[in-house]
């Protein structure tokens, strides 16, 4: 599968439709090889999984499980999309990306949720990310020095994205088992797109995760209608327009202190009111859409032309008394709203 690197081609689009301006002054053979398939050639491995850059996670997310590679094939598999996912994530966090619902960033989520979903089928159920992004780091540092330097930050935004996920990974595949069971009892073979949607808007299931599960039962996922409810969505939020906090919500409580620029995260802010419809309201049930102000805040309010944050309020390490916050807005000068909906608890 050679490819000889010889003539010049002009302007034109298609194999046929350009002019041939001459001879390159250096001609060049693409081999397809890449540095890594030289790599695994010449250390005498079985395939880029067991590289020296590689194996190290491979081989530590066989430890953490008790599993041995090579015994089973489906856990050979669980543990190279480990390798390959935590590899790539760090690369990737080193480079600036951050865990989002867009573009690159939602790559990047949907590797770290992978991760975190294949080490649970390895039967690892707690968190991993510190000694398997470790391991990784350690095993890339002599070839990206950067990552060492950088590990901090990299191991920070990791953990923080597998203790997001991990809060509901347990409630959404309870979900998700009712809905394949009850596709099962009517005779289908497909999950419904809404309810596809439902745990990727709910409960942070990429799409090709919630696929995955549907596969290893013999079932598919109704991609069309998945896309529709997505567009359903977005179409409805340009409809509205930009969610306004400020337009009906008096307010008398203390400023929020933001300390975004310092944390990404606090594990002691406290909930100074909560607003249902505009009206103020001492707790909101699962299901209910709200705003909800706190003395002290992580997320950024939309100002400058910047976006207002997303992420989660939690109470405990459970999955219960979980906030989504979709938007973050200002109500007063001093005052941040973070409007959500209730996934769990009040």
């Amino acid at each position: 599968n050679l490819v000889f690197m010889q003539y010049e081609r002009g302007q034109g689009t298609g194999k046929d439709s350009f002019e041939i301006l001459g001879e390159l002054p250096k001609k060049n053979i693409d081999t397809g090889m890449g540095l890594e398939r030289v790599a695994f050639l010449m250390q005498g491995v079985e395939n880029l999984y067991e590289i020296d850059q590689v194996r190290p996670v491979l081989d530590l997310a066989a430890s953490l499980s008790g599993k041995k590679y090579g015994e089973s094939v489906e856990d050979d598999v669980r543990m190279r999309v480990v390798a390959d996912h935590v590899r790539s994530a760090l690369m990737l966090i080193g480079d600036g990306v951050t865990p989002a619902n867009d573009g690159r960033g939602y790559v990047l989520r949907r590797l770290l949720r992978r991760t975190v979903r294949s080490m649970r089928l390895l039967g690892v159920e707690g968190e991993t990310f510190t000694t398997l992004f470790t391991a990784s780091k350690d095993a890339m540092k002599a070839a990206y020095p950067e990552v060492d330097r950088d590990f901090d930050r990299i191991l920070k935004t990791a953990v923080a994205e597998e203790q997001t996920f991990l809060r509901t990974l347990v409630a959404g595949t309870v979900f998700l088992d009712q809905a394949i069971a009850d596709a099962k009892q009517g005779g289908g073979k497909t999950l419904q797109g809404d309810a596809a949607f439902l745990l990727h808007d709910t409960y942070g299931f990429p799409l090709d995760l919630t696929a995955d599960v549907c596969r290893e039962r013999e079932f598919s996922v109704d991609d069309a209608a998945f896309d529709a409810a997505m567009e359903k969505q977005k179409q409805q939020a340009r409809a509205a327009g930009k969610f306004k906090m400020d337009a009906d919500l008096s307010y008398s409580g203390v400023a929020t202190d933001f300390k975004g620029y310092e944390q990404l995260d606090l594990a002691n802010a406290t909930i100074t009111a909560i607003y249902v419809n505009g009206t103020s309201v001492s707790s909101a049930s699962a299901g209910q859409q709200a705003v909800v102000v706190l003395d002290q805040t992580p997320f950024y309010a939309e100002s400058g032309g910047q976006v207002g944050d997303q992420g989660e309020i939690s109470s405990g390490q459970s999955c219960l008394n979980l906030f989504s916050v979709q938007d973050t807005q200002k109500i007063q000068a001093n005052v941040f709203g973070h409007h959500g909906n209730v996934v769990n608890g009040e």
